[in-house]
This record gives structure tokens, C-alpha cells and sequence, in this order.
């Protein structure tokens, strides 16, 4: 009221008066902040303001700006400006009256979001495009400014252009940006950078494929892993006898990490580097010491191939909540022996089949068909990339393990049709997107040699199972011949290319691939989707690991902290050295009385030395690899050896990156090219 009464609205005097009120704390004030920055939201849009009052005047508040409070002025800026702008057109000014001179400048807090609302034509489309790369780039809101002006100018000729309200786009709704962009000649960030094991030229590639759990769709760990986790425990109280107390626990997802293994009959879960040597040990939560590890896993006579049956790998995302609640089992018989009488390999054979349970009775489908937002990420990157692909001339197809009607349920939600009460209905349009769907493949069985699978046609309609020959419609005694049955496929709208079942030369026939090479396949399951295809079929393989955003986030803040690790390593190792060579004249050359006593300092003075700079070694080491996980440290090292989950990485995955849709940003015709290959020799030849 204030704002209206003194004539502030609009005006980029306002933005001086709330830079004055900005360190006052006071609730009158605080109730003024708001009011100005909601007069700004409202009349900015389509102010009379030029862009470079307007940006100059943004700048200058932006020291005092809280983050909560730019947050909120970004809210009114999307909630006002489509009312705001229909009451402006709707006062007298028709949409086909007003000039692109009286609407052109939109600006939002922080340069987030500034567009100008030229006519959907080619010039506006690319400055539109080049505003939203100066931003990305950091460019100075100065030279931001500029360059909106001198486009404006550029456009005089379109002065008098009617103003089309529906042709206007927030770049926000724009498609998100593809390889093609000119942005994108600049360094992509590493979060959405893929990384090659082994060189692959795109342009041999024919199909490529998706899985869909954790991989098209990525699941929200605290939500979704939190119902299994739940599930669960109910199914081991009332339907396998457990103890009733269990029902209180509680799942802490972010304990759990992939790539660990976990031994059954010892109840532990274990982390081990590329070599299988056990570096972490943990039986139920408690921590197992140096030398108790020692004794259990390394001082043995033969080397242990630490798989099945005797032990279980934590290879997907789906295992982390299993391997908690088995965890909390074992630390729960070792304080209540009387209350659970099972071994730990039979607590994991029960965790194991309630588990299953979840899945058959449809507990987790059920509530996420419910409410697909609560548990599944939206990306809106999914379909363009589809397109991409599609438009390049390669095949797709998808082969999940999930049975038609649920993965009906998860596509639809990442195409934005979410089915449930005031959201879109759900239809087949996802579908085009794919030449092939194959659900409930039963994978890793789907890509084994002599896999007899029938396939069956699945009817999108009703969901009934249909008999095919190898995926051609088959005729049914009594019914109609396959020629009427492919007929009346087409007339009710269905292509005849989602099946059920089936094995991987079903999906060859289907394609018409010829060669393994032919195919490059993305999954997040580094044995259900990575390994068999590789060395089954030869399939071209692109593991997603979305663990490895984050880790690249922490490696880009560390790198100082990784040189003093080198620093206090190379300066150990000297030590050492040094230290030996004395031991060494000490115990064998003939040395005087003096001489002796003097060495005999110098070692012990040498050995304390070593000892602290071991010691702060440890210390840096231990902080280090918290950073980046309390418990379990670096997914991809254990110590400074890599991990057992980077060794399959490097040796199955031919690309891995952190999303599935981090391929927008390359060309899909992109040669992928690995890195030089360096043996120790090589590296401490070229002073690394």
C-alpha cells in the first residue's frame, strides 16, 4: 500500500528504497521487504523500464538479497506474469494490437531467467538461446544488459509486429538444450560429461537400448527404497515369524552404498579394492579392526572368490535396502540369541524371499501407480533424447524386468502424464518413442545362450498375453488368420512392438541386428545389465551411475587436499628408505662405540618421524574418504587402490556417466575416445 500511495510501483526507485530496508529486521519492515518484492514481480514483466535500469538496479540489490528471498520473488515472477499479462492485454489492449516495443522486456532476480518476447521467429529464437548462455557462462549482468539492448535494436524492424502471446516461450519451457546448441561448444560440466573405457564410434551403432528401473527412471532413494525397506519388515513379521519389535526400526538410506559385498555366513558386508583385498569390514554396525579383518579375510591359505552362494553383491540400488534391514538382523541375534534362532545365511534367505513378496503383491506398484511424483524423479531431458536418437536413424528399444502395467505407469509419468487424480491421463504416446518394448525379461537370464523364453505380444489395452511366432501375430484355432489379426492390430491403434518374455534373439529378430557390435545398451545394474550383454553378446554397454554425480563434485573441491596426500605418501616412503639403510649399517657394518650411539639416535629419531607422518597420513586418508560417505568412503577407491565396483566399471562398461540422459549432450554420431592407458613405469617416467 505504501508502494502504491508514494507512486514506487514500477519504478526502479523502489528497488533503492528496499535496498535501504534490506538489514532491517524488524516484522514492519520485513512485511515491506515482501510487498516490494511482490510489487516488483507483478509489474516487472512488462514495465517501461529498459533492460539496463532494470538489470543495473537487480545488480545493486543483490548484496542484500537472502536466499530465501530471491526464491520467493522467483515464485511471483512465474505465478504473476501470465495473469498479469492476460488483465494487461485484456484492459483494452488486443493480443493483436499490442507492439513488441510495449511487452519486449521480461527480467528475473539473479538473471535466472531474461527473455525478450520477440515473435517466434529465427532472430528471437537465437537471442533468446545466446541470453540463456551468457547466464549459464556466468557473464557479467552489465554485459548481459548490452547484448539485450543491441538485439532489441536489431530488431527495429519488428516494431510494429503484433504481439502473439502464444508464441512466446519462457526458456524454462523451452526443449531442454541439445549437443547441437552453440553453448554446448563450450567445456560441458563433468556432472554431464560421459567417460569412455573403450573408444566407441556411434556411427557403427544401430539400436540403442534402455532399461528402465534406475536408469530412465531414477528412483528417490528416501521414498522409495523407505516403502521397500517397510515393506519388508512387515512380510518377516507376519509372514516369516520375526520378533514384533522390528516393526519400530527405522531405514537410514543413506548408509548403504553399491559395490560391497556382503557375506552370509559371517553376517558382514564387506568394501575390497580391485585385487579382492578386504580394506573394510563391518559385522551387523560394528566395525571390524585391523586385525580382526586380518585374521577373518586375509591371513588364509586359499584366496576366496568372494561370490555365490556364500555371498551376495550390493551391485544395485535396489539391494541397499535389504542389506540394512540385514544389518540390523545381525546385530539384533547377537543381543537377543533367544528371540531369532536362525543362522545369518538363513536371516538373509528370509530377508531375501520378503523381499520377493513386496514385488508379487503389488505393495511398491501400487503406491507409486498411486503417486508417481512421491518416489520417481522427473527429467525432462528423457523424451528429447528419444528424439534425438530416433531422428539420427538408430532403433530403440527397452527391455526392462518390469511387467507391462507398471512400466506403462513409470513412462507415462516421465512424459509428464502422471494418470492420477488432477493430473494428465495416461496414454500410449510414450510408446512412439520405441521400436521395441520387452517387459518382464527376466534379465539377466533374458541375454543367456540357449534361453528358450517364449515371447508373448502384450495387448496395451487390457494387458493380456498374446502367443507369437518369435514376435509375428499367431493364428489361433477357431480365430482369425494372422492377416486379419495384423489388420485389425493397426486399426485400433496399436503397433504391434510390446512383448512379454522372450530371450535376446527375439529382440535380434525383431530388429533385424546382425551383429552384438550393433547395439549399444544403457543400465544401472552393472550384472543384470552390463556384464551379461557384454560377454554373452558383445553388445556396446553404457553403465548409469548416478552415485558418480556427486563424487565428481566432491573430487572438483579436493584437489588440494588429494596433492598432500602425495606430499605426506612420497615423503613417507623417504623416510623409510632412509630409515632402513641405517637399520641396515647399524646391524652389519663395524662401527665404533660413538658411531653406534650416534646411529642409534638417528634411527629412533628417524622412526618417530616416520610414525607422525604415517600417522597424519591415516588421518588425512580416514577425512578424506568421509567426505564423500561416512562409512564406506569413495565409491570408486578403496584406499588408493580402485574399488572392486570401479574394476567392473572399467571392465564391462564401455561409457559410464551419472545420467542416462547426459547422451543430449553429445552427437549421436559421436566417436567416444578413451584416455591413455599409463603403467606405474610410464607414470613415474613422466614425473606424475
Amino acid at each position: 500500500m505504501f508502494c502504491r500511495a508514494t507512486g514506487l510501483v514500477g519504478r526502479p526507485e523502489t528497488m533503492g528504497v528496499y535496498a535501504k530496508l534490506a538489514a532491517i529486521s524488524t516484522p514492519t519492515v520485513q512485511l515491506l521487504q515482501q510487498s516490494l518484492l511482490t510489487s516488483f514481480a507483478y509489474v516487472a514483466p512488462f514495465s517501461s523500464w529498459s533492460s539496463v535500469s532494470l538489470t543495473s538496479s537487480l545488480s545493486s540489490l543483490a548484496p542484500f538479497w537472502r536466499q530465501e528471498q530471491v526464491v520467493q520473488a522467483r515464485k511471483r515472477v512465474f505465478q504473476f506474469w501470465p495473469k498479469r499479462m492476460k488483465l494487461f492485454l485484456g484492459g483494452g489492449i488486443s493480443p493483436v494490437g499490442g507492439t513488441v516495443q510495449q511487452h519486449r522486456h521480461f527480467s528475473a532476480l539473479e538473471g535466472n531467467l531474461i527473455a525478450s518476447h520477440l515473435p517466434d521467429n529465427e532472430m528471437s529464437r537465437g537471442a533468446n538461446e545466446e541470453l540463456r548462455i551468457m547466464f549459464d557462462s556466468g557473464t557479467d549482468t552489465t554485459e548481459i544488459s548490452e547484448f539485450s539492448e543491441k538485439k532489441q535494436e536489431s530488431a527495429s524492424q519488428l516494431e510494429t509486429a503484433p504481439l502473439n502471446i502464444s508464441s512466446t516461450k519462457f526458456i524454462a519451457d523451452c526443449e531442454p538444450p541439445l549437443w547441437s546448441n552453440p553453448g554446448r561448444l563450450n567445456p560441458l560440466e563433468l556432472r554431464k560429461q560421459i567417460f569412455c573405457n573403450r573408444s566407441l564410434n556411434m556411427k557403427s551403432i544401430v539400436a540403442v537400448g534402455f532399461d528402465m528401473d534406475y536408469t530412465l527412471a531414477q528412483y528417490k532413494a528416501s521414498t522409495f527404497e523407505g516403502i521397500a525397506y517397510t515393506g519388508t519388515v512387515r512380510k518377516l513379521v507376519y509372514d516369516l515369524r520375526y520378533p514384533t519389535e522390528i516393526l519400530e526400526w527405522q531405514f537410514d538410506w543413506t548408509y548403504m552404498v553399491r559395490g560391497l559385498v556382503l557375506d552370509k555366513k559371517r553376517g558382514c558386508i564387506l568394501k575390497m579394492d580391485r585385487h579382492k583385498y578386504v580394506k573394510v569390514a563391518y559385522h551387523g554396525f560394528h566395525e571390524l579392526s585391523r586385525e580382526e579383518r586380518h585374521a577373518t579375510y586375509c591371513n588364509t591359505l586359499s584366496r576366496d572368490s568372494y561370490d555365490e552362494p556364500d555371498y551376495a553383491l550390493i551391485d544395485t540400488l535396489f539391494s541397499l535396502a535389504e542389506a540394512y534391514l540385514f544389518m540390523q538382523l545381525v546385530d539384533f541375534r547377537d543381543a537377543f540369541p533367544d528371540k531369532i534362532r536362525y543362522d545369518y545365511a538363513q536371516i538373509y534367505k528370509h530377508v531375501r524371499e520378503a523381499v520377493d513378496l513386496c514385488h508379487r503383491d503389488g505393495t511398491l506398484k501400487e503406491a507409486v501407480a498411486h503417486n508417481p511424483g512421491m518416489y520417481i524423479h522427473q527429467d525432462p531431458h528423457i523424451f528429447p533424447m528419444l528424439k534425438m536418437l530416433k531422428q539420427s536413424g538408430r532403433m530403440t528399444f527397452l527391455v526392462t524386468n518390469s511387467l507391462w502395467d507398471y512400466t506403462h505407469v513409470v513412462m507415462n509419468f516421465l512424459n509428464g502424464k502422471c494418470g492420477t487424480e488432477g493430473g494428465i491421463p495416461r496414454d500410449d504416446e510414450w510408446l512412439s518413442y520405441f521400436d521395441v518394448v520387452i517387459t518382464g525379461s527376466a534379465k539377466p537370464a533374458f541375454f543367456m545362450d540357449g534361453n528358450r523364453a517364449p515371447l508373448f505380444e502384450v495387448d496395451t489395452k487390457s494387458g493380456m498375453l498374446l502367443n507369437t511366432d518369435h514376435g509375428n501375430p499367431l493364428a489361433q484355432i477357431g480365430g482369425v488368420d494372422t492377416a486379419t489379426q495384423v489388420l485389425l492390430t493397426k486399426t485400433t491403434g496399436q503397433t504391434n512392438q510390446v512383448f512379454q518374455g522372450g530371450s535376446v534373439a527375439h529382440l535380434h529378430r525383431l530388429l533385424a541386428i546382425e551383429s552384438g557390435s550393433q547395439v549399444l545398451y544403457a543400465g544401472d545394474h552393472i550384472y543384470g545389465d552390463i556384464l551379461r550383454s557384454k560377454k554373452q553378446l558383445g553388445w556396446r554397454t553404457m553403465l548409469v551411475v548416478p552415485e558418480l554425480e556427486m563424487e565428481l563434485n566432491l573430487l572438483s573441491h579436493t584437489s588440494a587436499i588429494r596433492k598432500e596426500f602425495q606430499r605426506l605418501r612420497q615423503q613417507g616412503a623417504a623416510l623409510e628408505g632412509a630409515l632402513q639403510r641405517l637399520e641396515w649399517t647399524f646391524q652389519f657394518d663395524d662401527c665404533t662405540k660413538d658411531e653406534r650411539e650416534r646411529l642409534s639416535n638417528d634411527i629412533n629419531s628417524l622412526q618417530t618421524e616416520r610414525n607422525n607422518v604415517r600417522e597424519l597420513h591415516r588421518q588425512f586418508q580416514r577425512e578424506f574418504h568421509h567426505r564423500f560417505h561416512k562409512i564406506w568412503g569413495q565409491l570408486m577407491k578403496t584406499g588408493y587402490q580402485n574399488s572392486r565396483f570401479s574394476h567392473q566399471v572399467e571392465r564391462f562398461a564401455c561409457l559410464y556417466t551419472s545420467h542416462v540422459t547426459n547422451l543430449c549432450y553429445y552427437s549421436p554420431d559421436k566417436s567416444y575416445r578413451t584416455s591413455e592407458d599409463y603403467m606405474p613405469h610410464e607414470l613415474d617416467g613422466m614425473g606424475f
